[in-house]
């Protein structure tokens, strides 16, 4: 079994779920008292938001690289990145820490695309949903999907929940209901299903709350940090 570095803290409510998550399935395809091997960065995540709205990217993704250079001297085999938007950092982390990471965009569009579809909704933070570098460029590119996104309020309305809401631990029915307005808004624009692409979207929205698939960013890279920890040399 390798030993999986997980990049977490932006938020603890994600990374909590990413942390049961692997462990329950390592247990299940293991058997007995069987968990996973983890290093865990848990950052401060005012830090890492304060210069995320500042626009300071650089400092960010030195921070993110630091966190992933620590992992790698601690016996990371590879790296999970536990948030969609700092992927924005994934191939600097690659390229400072000199090892692998899992980029949150492959499982997701191996989902999608093994259900058949090519029109996706992606809700985010407005950092995820506008910046080619998180996911939209890898899914287009390598995934050939078609994306759609809220635009203006809608989107704003989105990025403040997630901000002002569930990376505090919020989760609200009135935002709920918000949410699904504007999942039903992309359908009818064609969206074949819908990316939560928030690690802490999942904890607000069900499958229930939707008439198309949901994809929930969170599940497919834990279970896919599973699959390559298990994998053979």
């Amino acid at each position: 079994m390798k030993t999986i570095g997980l990049i977490g803290g932006m938020s603890w409510e994600s990374t909590t779920t990413y942390y049961s998550l692997i462990n329950r399935v390592m247990q299940k395809r293991l058997g007995g008292m069987h968990s996973a091997r983890i290093l865990l960065h848990s950052f401060d995540f005012d830090d890492i938001a304060t210069l995320q709205h500042a626009g300071q990217w650089a400092e960010a993704q030195s921070c993110l690289v630091a966190a992933g250079v620590g992992l790698a001297r601690a016996g990371a085999d590879f790296l999970v990145i536990c948030t969609n938007t700092m992927h924005i950092a994934a191939r600097a982390i690659e390229k400072g820490a000199d090892i692998s990471v899992l980029h949150i965009a492959d499982p997701l569009g191996n989902a999608i695309c093994s259900a058949g579809l090519k029109r996706v909704g992606l809700l985010g933070t407005r950092f995820t949903m506008e910046k080619e570098e998180v996911l939209r460029g890898r899914l287009t590119d390598k995934y050939g999907l078609s994306l759609l996104a809220p635009e203006s309020e809608e989107a704003r309305e989105v990025n403040r929940i997630i901000y002002d809401e569930l990376v505090r631990g919020k989760f609200l029915d009135r935002s709920r209901a918000r949410c699904c307005s504007i999942i039903a808004g992309l359908v009818a624009q064609g969206a074949q299903g819908i990316i939560l692409g928030c690690t802490e979207l999942p904890l607000l929205i069900k499958p229930e709350d939707s008439t198309v698939p949901l994809f929930d960013t969170t599940t497919l890279h834990a279970l896919a940090a599973v699959d390559w920890a298990l994998e053979r040399p």
